[in-house]
């Protein structure tokens, strides 16, 4: 397909329609309103300001601030001039920004003003020249000297240019930079909404970080797209989003959000009397949770699947039945199919590797032509890691994760990347961090250490904790530590967690 305006999702999402301009975009919690052209306005100056800077197509563009209006309308800024947008969890350490930095060699890093001294000596290092700062209330020194003449129209692009590059740990502990272009972005949006029933009519309650797939993708362009608008909170407090479900009419949220809200005894039928739809992801819904929310409150939660690498894969239906621990079915355009470790493919209720092919899945991995290509087979399906069934009425069920990995609070955590930090601490012989079963969060980080017998557990746990501070975001971090003789190896060597999991459950 050719080169145009029409491929760029910044022109498919309809921020500047004309009939959109008065409409309401995002009510913040200061109760500051923000209509269409506000943020057209915004996303048009900042695009602005990213030319005069030297940025153009293709290049990064790093982001660590925290949730604001202004961030949104920088993302959609990039998307405008075919920058490629790399959003940054804002409690990565600075060893972390480190390593993102020079892997993804950005032409600026906006960061917020309080980190701005540290980030930029780390910058510097990475060969970052150009450092800016937003806060939360929208205010730092990429908001100043603003031109009112806009003269940096939507940049043509193909299907195929990228749109945004975000990092996902990778089980070796080192992360992998996970490209994602316009049509993965856009039509995997333009599917959702569809799939979903969102109109103009909809208030979504936004109470998720910008940060990653879920706050910012799925639930920012279903918004967007259908002209919906969105009440916009910096993070979750369940009291205050019992308040705001009034004046709501869809909410999105991880796992957690939904076993905090069924917490308060007041939340109930009459709370969610304007509402017509929960969705939950980025965790698995436990069916404990699905079957309490059901009975408070007489709404079934939809639950999908996605991941970083192909945003939203299925989803449980609209209209029909959602069933509890399942994540539905593929979405139109989407191919799912369940193999074993050979390749061939499984016949329905087997348990086997969940592979994905689709316009949403991504394009590359960032500078790892080799990987990406180990992670697809011939036929052009992607290997998510995930074991699933897929029954014969076709509803897909995730059973686990081949890949070891841990969610936490709807957040990934590759433990590999954990045990390379606790194994190089003094008095550590070897670790393996596992995930246990947590009623808030989901499942919960823990370490198990086997102490080398230099030093006392509790001087040791403090050394492992002090390390771990200075290098890994806090959410990576173990929340209990174990220490034990030796871990459990099977024939080949390899460490069986499932059995260290299995002893730690209590």
């Amino acid at each position: 397909m050719a080169r145009s305006v029409e491929n760029n999702l910044y022109y498919r999402l309809g921020i500047d329609k004309p009939e959109r301009a008065q409409r309401t975009v995002l009510e913040t919690e200061n109760g500051r309103v923000w209509i269409y052209s506000d943020l057209s306005t915004m996303a048009k100056s900042l695009a602005q300001k990213l030319c005069a800077l030297g940025v153009t197509q293709g290049d990064r563009i790093s982001v660590q601030v925290d949730k604001s209006a202004e961030a949104l309308a920088l993302y959609l800024a990039c998307l405008r001039i075919g920058a490629v947008y790399h959003p940054l969890n804002t409690a990565y350490s600075l060893a972390e920004m480190r390593y993102f930095l020079d892997n993804a060699e950005p032409r600026l890093l906006v960061c917020s003003p309080a980190q701005e001294e540290r980030l930029t000596h780390v910058a510097r290092h990475c060969g970052v020249e150009l450092v800016l700062t937003l806060d939360s209330a929208g205010a730092g020194t990429l908001m100043q000297d603003l031109l009112d003449q806009q003269t940096c129209d939507p940049v043509p692009v193909f299907t195929s240019t990228s749109a945004a590059l975000l990092y996902s740990s990778g089980t070796t502990g080192r992360p992998k930079g996970i490209v994602l272009t316009h049509e993965n972005l856009a039509s995997n949006a333009e599917v959702l909404v569809d799939l979903w029933g969102f109109s103009a009519n909809d208030v979504l309650l936004h109470s998720l970080p910008i940060y990653h797939v879920h706050g910012l993708f799925v639930a920012c362009h279903c918004a967007l797209l259908s002209g919906a608008s969105m009440l916009w909170n910096a993070g979750f407090e369940a009291q205050k989003v019992l308040a705001q479900l009034g004046r709501s009419s869809v909410m999105m949220g991880v796992p957690t959000y939904y076993s905090r809200l069924l917490s308060l005894p007041e939340f109930d039928s009459g709370s969610c009397k304007s509402m017509r739809l929960f969705i939950s992801g980025s965790a698995p819904l436990l069916s404990s949770t699905f079957a309490e929310f059901e009975q408070r409150t007489g709404h079934r939660i939809l639950e999908r699947y996605g991941m970083t690498e192909t945003g939203m894969s299925t989803s449980n239906p609209l209209n029909g039945e959602r069933r509890a621990g399942t994540v539905g079915f593929p979405l139109p355009g989407v191919e799912v199919r369940v193999e074993d470790d050979q390749g061939a493919i499984l016949p329905a209720e087997e348990v086997g590797n969940l592979l994905v092919k689709g316009p949403n899945v991504f394009k590359e991995y960032w500078g790892m032509p080799e990987k990406t290509a180990a992670d697809f087979t011939e036929d052009g399906f992607f290997k998510t890691g995930d074991l699933a069934t897929i029954d014969a009425e076709g509803y897909v069920a995730i059973v686990g994760r081949s890949k070891d990995l841990i969610i936490t609070g709807g957040l990934n955590v590759y433990p590999k990347e954990i045990e390379i930090v606790i194994d190089r601490c003094d008095g550590v012989l070897e670790s393996a961090v596992i995930g246990l079963s947590d009623d808030d969060f989901g499942e919960r980080v823990v370490a198990v250490i086997v102490p080398d017998g230099t030093k006392h557990e509790a001087d040791l746990e403090q050394c492992v904790r002090r390390e771990l501070q200075e290098s890994l975001a806090g959410f990576k971090r173990p929340k209990d530590y174990i220490f034990i003789d030796s871990l459990p190896r099977n024939a080949m060597g390899k460490v069986q967690k499932a059995l260290l999991r299995e002893r730690f459950a209590d």
